[in-house]
């Protein structure tokens, strides 16, 4: 982990070279969801080429570009596409984002992804605001020698979403009639989609819903110290006993009509966040 720091400082350097502006919150935006960048003040994109130790983002829907702007006045990086394990990454670059928006300044942490829903209350495009999870995921990305300037050895994940925000993210999806759960989200390796026994299986594990990321980030957003919110948009039902093939154009639509509420409910976070 100790050369994490060093390959941070060099990402800042060409992050800077672009943008001077010190960020808030940094986000990543998940499949069908990078529309979120609409709404901030673009003071410049950054394709992920032209960061230092940046993957290349492989998924359908990813731009693969940073977003650096404002959003209500908030200053902010924004992710358009992540990094998934299922794309043959160690969870370390899977990961490393984080480092550099934390290097860059960053005090907060807001993620969003698709999922598959799992608990029969929820419905498609629902948005889940996660309140804890379930990590599968057959690595972790702080294995190794600990980097103590980086965060402690043992990161306590007592709170491993922050209660505050998810609090106020209740609140404002209220005020904004924005069907939202809260939820408990399991993190599976992928890339295949699980069969109806798994389903089963996770379900009774108590989890709502299903990714293929979000869980890594999170660990190395506590690790680093920040606190964090998630956001999930259910874009395929998970449901054993009524079960159909997976339909990706579909998923992305889905994801897509989430999106609009999701960037509602954030456009106001945000606005709260300035207060």
């Amino acid at each position: 982990m100790q050369h994490i720091r060093q390959q941070a400082a060099e990402a800042v350097d060409a992050v800077r070279s672009h943008w001077q502006g010190r960020p808030a919150v940094g986000m990543i935006l998940g499949t069908g969801l990078g529309g979120l960048t609409e709404q901030v003040e673009v003071d410049c994109r950054i394709p992920y080429a032209e960061i230092p130790h940046f993957p290349d983002s492989t998924s359908p829907s990813h731009a693969g570009q940073l977003v650096c702007g404002t959003l209500h006045d908030v200053p902010v990086v924004a992710m358009e596409g992540r990094f998934h394990y299922y794309e043959g990454y160690s969870l370390q670059q899977v990961t490393f984002p984080i480092r550099l928006m934390r290097a860059l300044g960053a005090e907060t942490l807001l993620v969003t992804s698709a999922v598959g829903g799992m608990n029969p209350q929820l419905n498609l495009a629902d948005i889940v605001i996660l309140e804890d999870h379930i990590n599968l995921l057959p690595d972790n990305p702080l294995r190794g020698v600990n980097d103590d300037e980086l965060g402690p050895r043992f990161p306590d994940m007592s709170e491993p979403y922050s209660s505050e925000l998810v609090e106020l993210a209740q609140q404002v999806a209220l005020e904004l009639s924005v069907s939202a759960h809260k939820g408990v989200l399991v993190a599976v390796p992928g890339p295949n989609l699980e069969t109806r026994a798994e389903y089963r299986m996770l379900r009774l594990m108590g989890a709502d819903i299903v990714g293929m990321s979000t869980v890594p980030e999170i660990i190395v957003a506590k690790h680093a110290g920040m606190k964090t919110l998630g956001f999930s948009v259910v874009t395929d039902m998970c449901l054993p006993d009524a079960l159909e093939p997976a339909d990706i154009e579909k998923i992305l639509k889905v994801a897509a009509d989430g999106g609009e509420k999701l960037q509602r409910l954030i456009s106001e976070l945000f606005r709260r966040f300035d207060s």
